[in-house]
């Protein structure tokens, strides 16, 4: 059965973070008619159903061990170990997350968002066909039309790779596994090794290379990797997984790979891919309205978010830019003040330079502008000055094990305008924000230098290097 649905002002395909945000900002500020598509049962996309939300969540907990672990070196007596019920977070994490989506349903609601559930794929570049079943589709038009369908992350194609989960499938973990293989050394499968090891699983960890979290700079990613090494993680560098074989269909795994040329082999009970995303595109039949991708397979947008096609808008994942959620809120807000906000936003869009971003591990590490690298390869060596502090947060001065704090700034030109932050640290995830602040306004060295440092505090030190 085929009905024809009237037209809408704005048609957003995606109830993710970036879809919502943009199509709640058209219709509930400026008064369009809008429509949202969203295939899955649940509204929040990536970020509250198996990323940034529930991640945090469990980061959280892994905190709580942590605080556990050091609460005797502060005078809090002998204790029996805690032991952390994996089961009992799960099923008051994914309540929480029932709860978020339904307030992102009532949210809809509220702003006069009409919210369709189903398939979305392009007729032309005005229509779009939602199969709401197998029986019944209907066909939408809308004069312009937004892809905010996020990504999902990929498993390799070798041997046996179907016995490892991805990301996604870290958040249906029933129970903690005892030993587990993270392949892939990005920010997702850094935060969720951490998150293992820190609640007692044995982390082993697989890179292809011999660093982690391979764009930052140098002062995170380095001495990160020797925190990680210090608490427990294992690391094979320079390492290829060949295959994975299982024993039996709940057996353990066998992990075989290479490393430094010689084959090798490790038995887990959990094997978590971390190996990147790709772009949710494939159903869209965005042929038919003529949208192209680049060579990685992303779709092509402009610095307005503006495909190929006249009338038809991308941002998010589905771009492969600044894969973050809070990116996305941001350019989704400012596509919709565009299109239905008049005059005084004909210019509306996002500034994808100086984001700020956090890595959620053990500890937390922070950044925002150009890492040194890069620095010395826009401006010239003879133009970049850099500062660095390594110290001991004071947090860690009645314990034993001393977990690094590692700052740097990165300065450029003669007024040594700051175009880099960099800092590593118990903290740091709260601490950045206002520095991103600081560097979106263009501050200087000087500038950081005359704000007076709050002590005693480790953000201090951002304010008062020399």
């Amino acid at each position: 059965m085929l009905s024809v649905k009237p037209i809408y002002d704005y048609l957003v395909i995606g109830g993710g973070s970036g879809g919502l945000a943009s199509a709640r900002r058209a219709s509930g500020i400026h008064g369009a008619k809008v429509a949202l598509i969203e295939a899955q049962h649940r509204l929040g996309g990536t970020c509250v159903n198996v990323g940034c939300v529930p991640k945090k969540v469990m980061w959280n907990a892994a905190s709580v061990a942590e605080a556990l672990r050091d609460a005797k070196q502060y005078g809090f007596g002998d204790h029996e170990p805690v032991k952390f019920n994996w089961e009992l977070m799960k099923e008051k994490r994914d309540a929480y997350v029932k709860r978020l989506n339904g307030i992102y349903e009532r949210n809809l609601g509220n702003d006069k968002v009409d919210h369709i559930q189903g398939f979305a794929s392009f007729v032309n570049a005005n229509t779009v066909r939602v199969q709401k079943s197998e029986s019944e589709s209907i066909e939408i038009q809308a004069k312009n039309i937004l892809i905010a369908t996020g990504g999902h992350p990929i498993i390799p194609n070798i041997p046996g790779a179907h016995h490892g989960i991805d990301s996604d499938g870290f958040f249906d973990l029933e129970h903690q596994p005892k030993r587990v293989a993270v392949i892939g050394t990005g920010y997702i499968g850094i935060e969720l090794a951490g998150i293992f090891n820190t609640l007692g699983t044995k982390t082993t960890v697989f890179s292809r290379t011999k660093q982690i979290l391979r764009t930052f700079d140098s002062i995170i990613k380095d001495n990160l990797l020797k925190e990680m090494q210090s608490v427990g993680v294992e690391f094979a560098f320079d390492s290829k997984v060949k295959a994975l074989v299982r024993d039996g269909e709940t057996g353990p795994i066998t992990v075989e790979y290479e490393a430094d040329g010689k084959p090798s082999s490790l038995e887990v009970d959990t094997v978590l891919w971390a190996v990147g995303r790709a772009p949710n595109i494939k159903k869209l039949n965005l042929e038919s309205a003529d949208v192209k991708l680049n060579e990685k397979g992303y779709i092509v947008a402009d610095p307005y978010q503006a495909t190929t096609t006249e009338g038809v808008f991308a941002l998010g994942d589905a771009c492969g830019i600044a894969e973050l959620t809070p990116v996305a809120i941001a350019a989704g807000r400012k596509l919709s003040d565009r299109l239905f906000g008049g005059e005084q936003f004909k210019e509306s869009k996002l500034d994808y330079e100086n984001i700020p971003t956090v890595v959620f591990s053990h500890p937390t590490a922070g950044t925002v502008g150009l890492t040194e690298e890069q620095a010395r390869k826009r401006f010239g060596d003879e133009n970049v000055k850099t500062y660095t502090s390594k110290f001991t947060n004071m947090y860690f001065s009645m314990l034993e094990h001393k977990e690094p704090t590692a700052y740097k700034l990165v300065c450029a030109g003669a007024d040594e305008k700051v175009v880099g932050v960099h800092i590593l640290g118990r903290g740091s995830d709260e601490i950045l924000q206002g520095f991103g602040v600081a560097v979106r306004m263009g501050a200087t060295k000087a500038n950081f230098d005359a704000c007076v440092a709050i002590h005693p505090t480790a953000g201090e030190e951002l304010v008062t290097m020399r």
